[in-house]
């Protein structure tokens, strides 16, 4: 039985409507050390998954207290909480944010360059030292054709202005329904930092001109500088057996699976 926390967020939505077996976790947004350890041994689950987060940039920044509540503090009370629980929890590929090397990285290697992901990554070791065999998903920008909030697909889907993105930008995105399909390989993880999500060869750029031409979309594109680069190598999840699609292949499969219509 899995206990999923932000059942209700754009990740945990949907492993919530995929897997089976889930149960959603209760808001944690005023809840103490004690009501989380609560939560987990009332649960019956012998799996968390912990998808809540403040993942804003911008929100983080602005409120740092709460970025460090939500994105630190919280999956540390999880994690003391878990006992022999399966803790499974998700972090982000903003901690390569500050890296001046070419990419592909592998988990060895961070540099966070903002807030969010200085909490991320103090996150994955502060939950490791308390919980060896737990698993931090390092993950990367999703995507869905459902989804209330913008997302990559659904901007180029719905482009009507110029898209702006850098032929010198490498970063992984995902179809969130491939993370949702993947949750039973990653349970079965051993414990560790795992890079997270679909991988590619090609610049944001080129990357965005050939999904556009698949929709059969004309959409202007301008070539911008490269803010920086998250372009993760995923291979150690791989080994695992945790598989996704190409980035490119993930796209295609998406505008298949909306019912899009050329």
């Amino acid at each position: 039985m899995m206990l999923v926390t932000g059942a209700s967020g754009f990740v945990g939505g949907k492993i919530m409507q995929q897997c089976r077996e889930v149960i959603a976790c209760p808001s944690l947004r005023q809840t103490t050390e004690e009501d989380v350890r609560r939560i987990v041994e009332e649960s019956g689950a012998d799996t968390i998954v912990h998808t809540a987060a403040i993942a804003d940039i911008g929100v983080c920044e602005k409120h740092p207290d709460a970025s460090y509540r939500a994105n630190v503090q919280l999956p540390v009370w999880l994690a003391k909480a878990a006992k022999n629980r399966k803790l499974i929890c998700f972090s982000s590929d903003q901690v390569y944010g500050g890296m001046m090397q070419d990419g592909p990285y592998t988990e060895d290697a961070v540099k966070p360059n903002n807030l969010y992901a200085a909490h991320k990554l103090e996150m994955e070791q502060r939950v490791l030292d308390i919980l060896p065999d737990a698993v931090m998903l390092r993950a990367e920008w999703m995507y869905d054709y459902i989804s209330k909030k913008p997302n990559y697909f659904l901007n180029v889907l719905h482009a009507a202005d110029t898209l702006r993105f850098s032929s010198k930008q490498y970063r992984g995105i995902t179809y969130v329904k491939e993370v949702a399909d993947n949750m039973e390989a990653v349970i079965r993880l051993p414990g560790g930092v795992y890079n997270f999500g679909s991988e590619t060869t090609q610049s944001m750029f080129d990357i965005t001109k050939a999904f556009a031409a698949f929709l059969g979309k004309d959409i202007p594109l301008e070539d911008v500088a490269a803010p920086h680069n998250l372009w993760m190598n995923c291979e150690k999840a791989k080994r695992h057996g945790v598989v996704f699609r190409t980035v490119e292949d993930g796209l295609r499969q998406c505008a298949l699976d909306s019912g899009y219509r050329w």
